[in-house]
């Protein structure tokens, strides 16, 4: 399985070697691999800026903390949920589905309702937790689909998203940044990927009921 390879050679990786970039076509690929990752509904309540402009990354990087992954990275990927319960999001879902499937719009009514109704129930609280959540998911897909390209990634929260948010804007889309994630190739000199990959025991992970 691949799949297990892949996922054995990949780490959060450190130090990137900034001379090195990621092509068009494998960047495509990545897009493409979160672009179908899962999402609650289908709804996908998210957008994913794709970050190469280097005086960009400079000011996001002051607000990282200072970590070099922002700036020696081939490209930045920030995940941003979306702030507000619009429900013109699910309506443009659902015609989405209707042109796709050719599901008459008209039928999908009483799924849209039931969404509707669903996410309006949510306090503030519950709303921003599952939206946020939503964006992890997309993570995923693009940790996996980086590690079968030989694409090194580092997923990270160690950013201020309020300051991340104003420099790219985001309050005025209606967006909030959630997570981000440096993609490129691993410098000879980050020593942390020839550290062996710590996990707990299966026996301790997993319990078969």
């Amino acid at each position: 399985m691949n799949l297990i390879k892949n996922l054995e050679w990949r780490y959060a990786t450190k130090k990137f070697d900034p001379t090195q970039k990621v092509n068009n076509s494998d960047l495509e690929k990545l897009q493409r691999a979160v672009q179908l990752s899962a999402s609650s509904y289908g709804l996908q309540l998210y957008k994913i800026l794709v970050i190469e402009d280097p005086e960009l990354r400079e000011r996001l990087k002051a607000a990282s903390w200072n970590q070099s992954q922002i700036t020696d990275a081939s490209h930045l990927f920030v995940f941003c949920n979306y702030t507000d319960r619009n429900e013109q999001h699910i309506d443009d879902y659902m015609q989405l589905v209707s042109d796709t499937q050719g599901t008459p719009v008209e039928d999908l009514k009483g799924y849209a309702d039931f969404i509707k109704q669903s996410l309006s129930g949510m306090t503030d609280l519950e709303w921003h937790n599952w939206a946020e959540k939503q964006t992890y998911l997309a993570l995923a897909n693009l940790l996996n689909a980086a590690a079968e390209l030989g694409i090194d990634t580092c997923p990270m929260e160690g950013f201020e998203p309020d300051k991340y948010n104003e420099i790219l804007g985001l309050g005025a889309l209606g967006l909030n940044a959630t997570l981000i994630a440096p993609i490129g190739y691993r410098s000879p000199e980050d020593h942390t990927q020839f550290r062996k990959k710590v996990r707990k025991p299966k026996e301790l992970l997993f319990e078969l009921i």
